[in-house]
């Protein structure tokens, strides 16, 4: 089975055999971030190299341990090449950057040797990551920032996940913009308190002029404004005022998306998932004491899994003929 988690800076694939335990035998293959541009988002395009190379390795791994029905061909008198039982891919912007998910997913399956596959929303492999299939809500914080309150059968919830222009609220991205607009502040000397984050800005995109022509044009822009991340939650980390201040509001903004996504009809469960929650204290206790305040009756529980082990959970459950038809704008089958 292959499972798929694409984003707005990298994307991966993991391929696992079918019979074996969660996770056992797992081949990693990294690939491509997303890219939008007028004619729409890559990440389908992404996802079809992902599972042609996909298959590639699983050929080769298996022929390398030289294992059972996973054997490479050629390895043994009627040895069988690996197949791939089930594809699923989750997805950033693939409800509203993708304009009709379902018509690709005959290519994709094509692409994976005639494999069923099953398209999601990113919120929801990290939701299946998150709670291995329980119902609560799950925030995923990557690039971007969405929520998905959900039992996976009747209630649906999302909250969030629009987008750096005006919505992924306590995103990488959403930092990195916040942390531009102090250093614009501090180079126009409406901000002498921001001179850290300039320095940072121009050591990363060099002069201030340069900037507007570097970011508006790229059709990766979240990804360039989410890389500046690093460098807003490496000031806070060393105590710099005005990047505490942007990393503590990204950790207030987060958990008020989590608890708008606690459905009344859910169990009073979340979880938060996504590379900002590594970003340092500063957002994790802003995040931690928002919740606690806006949801003093809900459990913040650690997450079981990745959104890449939803994906994987996802293809499982495809391959097992737990998921025969989709959810859109959820889940396309």
């Amino acid at each position: 089975m292959l499972g798929i988690d694409i984003g707005g800076t990298g994307s991966r694939a993991a391929v696992e055999p079918l019979d074996g335990a969660f996770g056992e035998g797992r081949v990693l293959i990294e690939g491509p971030p997303v890219s939008v541009s007028g004619d729409g988002s890559s990440a389908l395009s992404v996802a079809r190299e992902l599972i042609e190379r996909a298959r590639g390795a699983a050929a080769g791994h298996a022929a390398g341990t030289g294992t059972g029905a996973g054997s490479g061909a050629g390895d043994a008198p009627g040895a069988v090449a690996p197949r791939i039982a089930a594809v699923a891919i989750g997805a950033t912007g693939l409800a509203s950057l993708v304009a009709n998910p379902v018509t690709s997913i005959a290519a994709l399956s094509d692409a994976a040797g005639g494999a069923p596959v099953a398209l999601a929303i990113d919120a929801l492999t990290a939701h299946l990551g998150a709670l291995g299939g329980a119902p609560g809500a799950v925030v995923a914080v990557g690039t971007g920032a969405i929520a998905l309150g959900t039992d996976l059968r009747e209630i649906w919830r999302r909250v969030g996940g629009w987008g750096h222009l005006y919505d992924d609220r306590g995103s990488a991205a959403w930092i990195g913009i916040e942390g531009l607009k102090a250093a614009i502040m501090a180079h126009d000397g409406l901000d002498r308190g921001a001179s850290a984050l300039l320095s940072a800005a121009e050591s990363r995109f060099g002069p201030a002029p340069t900037w507007p022509g570097q970011l508006y044009t790229r059709d990766d822009r979240g990804a360039v404004l989410a890389g500046f991340a690093a460098d807003v939650s490496g000031l806070a980390e060393l105590g710099d005022a005005v990047s505490v201040r942007i990393m503590s509001t990204a950790g207030t903004l987060v958990a008020e998306t989590l608890v708008a996504a606690l459905d009344p009809a859910l169990p009073r469960r979340a979880a938060g998932v996504g590379g900002v929650f590594a970003s340092g204290k500063a957002f994790t206790e802003a995040f931690r004491a928002a919740f606690a305040r806006l949801a003093p009756d809900a459990s913040l529980v650690t997450p079981a899994g990745a959104p890449l082990d939803g994906s994987v959970r996802l293809a499982r459950l495809v391959a097992i003929g737990g998921v025969r038809e989709g959810h859109p704008p959820f889940l396309w089958r």
